[in-house]
């Protein structure tokens, strides 16, 4: 089980838990593109599956995300 108290980057997050986004850096464009989708500092999300391109719930939308874009999601692993 993870610490909840720590920030890790979304890949280590497993398939099935929640996680609130802590921060999300890189380019502006792929920063910018992922809070218009709803990842943003604040949101909770759920990883639905790992691996590339992984697989998230964001507020009911289901969105596909690839690890080798030039952002980096950090989240909190949160116990729902």
């Amino acid at each position: 089980m993870f610490d909840h108290e720590k920030i890790l980057p979304l890949e280590l997050i497993e398939a099935g838990q929640w996680a609130d986004v802590e921060e999300v850096t890189g380019a502006a464009m792929w920063v910018n593109r992922l809070a218009e989708l709803g990842v943003r500092s604040g949101s909770r999300l759920r990883i639905l599956r790992q691996g590339t391109p992984c697989l998230l719930q964001v507020d009911g939308a289901r969105l596909s995300v690839r690890r080798d874009s030039e952002a980096q999601i950090l989240v909190r692993p949160v116990a729902v």
